[in-house]
């Protein structure tokens, strides 16, 4: 029996390992000369040729090679621009170069195929919704992407979800300042079925978003006031006059909530629609010459005492209006909500 020390043994698999993978590259790439010579001879030939050159494609990426996969690839469209699966094989340039961390060279092909090139069924999935994703995916420009969200709704209403693009392609009209049709879709979300149901990665409570927009949009926000100074003073007048007729004037008429500090402001018990004279009767009100150390330029918090036996403190939460789409509203204060007890 031959015996082999640990070096010579080591030594021995090494050129195993060496002999095996030249063996296999000699075989690959007789392979590949056997492909490229039929692919010549069948090239006229569109459903002989789509198999020949899938496993020209499938022989590269065994073997690591993406450069030269895209160069086999782009070669052939290049010279045979007549072939009717020529999107599939540019779809397969875009996933390799996303595969090689070049998201900017895959959305031109992506991009290339919607534009140049009719759609294409392959394995029973359609080349432009898959190119369409994946712009929507890699794409920076919201221009863009709202072109893709567009495309997606309008050219396959029933292959995606609907009321989750509208929500999507919302937001990016609010990132380029389009606002007419950032509530124009808004409200076609708010109109399918399954808005208030829609679980949507990266946007939480989605529903409520879209809701508070609208209603703001469409109330008279006639309780805005010019500044922060402005809003605290007249708050601090009308508890000092013990009159809720006028609390109640200034407070938020859209999306007013009342909560403890624990809640999140889209918990359904949140919203609140009472008359503060129902807290205010037979109660000693008292409020913070100052407002609350954590406020900042958007938010302000007003510490006031009194109000109820059960929970003593409140804190009348102001913010700064953020709404673009009307410049004479946009920045101006109102008072939001209330958070029960003391901060945490």
């Amino acid at each position: 029996m031959l015996h082999l020390n640990k070096i010579t043994f080591f030594a021995f698999c090494v050129y195993i390992l060496f002999a095996f993978s030249c063996t296999q590259k000699t075989t690959i790439s007789k392979n590949q000369k056997e492909l490229f010579e039929l692919l010549e001879k069948e090239k006229d030939n569109s459903q002989t040729s789509f198999s020949i050159i899938n496993q020209i494609a499938d022989s590269f990426r065994y073997q690591g090679d993406n450069q030269s996969l895209i160069l086999f690839l782009t070669d052939f469209v290049e010279k045979n621009p007549d072939n009717p699966y020529n999107s599939y094989w540019l779809l397969l340039t875009a996933y390799t170069y996303m595969q090689e961390n070049a998201d900017s060279v895959a959305e031109y092909y992506f991009d290339r195929i919607i534009q140049n090139y009719d759609d294409l069924l392959v394995k029973g999935k359609s080349v432009h919704i898959l190119c369409l994703q994946n712009l929507i995916q890699i794409s920076t420009s919201s221009d863009n992407r709202i072109y893709y969200f567009n495309q997606l709704i309008t050219r396959f209403p029933d292959e995606v979800n609907i009321t989750e693009l509208y929500m999507r392609l919302a937001i990016e009209y609010e990132k380029i300042g389009d606002w007419e049709q950032a509530l124009y879709t808004y409200s076609l979300f708010l109109e399918r079925p399954d808005a208030t149901t829609i679980q949507i990665p990266g946007i939480p409570d989605a529903y409520n978003k879209a809701r508070k927009l609208i209603d703001f949009n469409n109330s008279p926000k006639d309780w805005t006031f010019e500044s922060l100074e402005s809003l605290e003073k007249a708050v601090k007048n009308a508890i000092s006059r013990y009159s809720s007729t006028l609390l109640d004037k200034y407070r938020s008429k859209v999306n007013f909530f009342a909560m403890s500090w624990k809640q999140e402001e889209t918990d359904t018990n949140s919203q609140k629609n009472f008359s503060m004279k129902d807290y205010m009767r037979g109660n000693r009100i008292r409020y913070s010459a100052k407002l609350d150390e954590s406020s900042n330029p958007n938010e302000a918090y007003l510490r006031t005492t009194g109000w109820s036996q059960y929970i003593n403190v409140w804190y009348l939460y102001f913010r700064k209006v953020n709404f673009p789409l009307d410049p004479e509203i946009h920045g101006r204060w109102e008072w939001a909500g209330i958070y029960f007890g003391e901060k945490l």
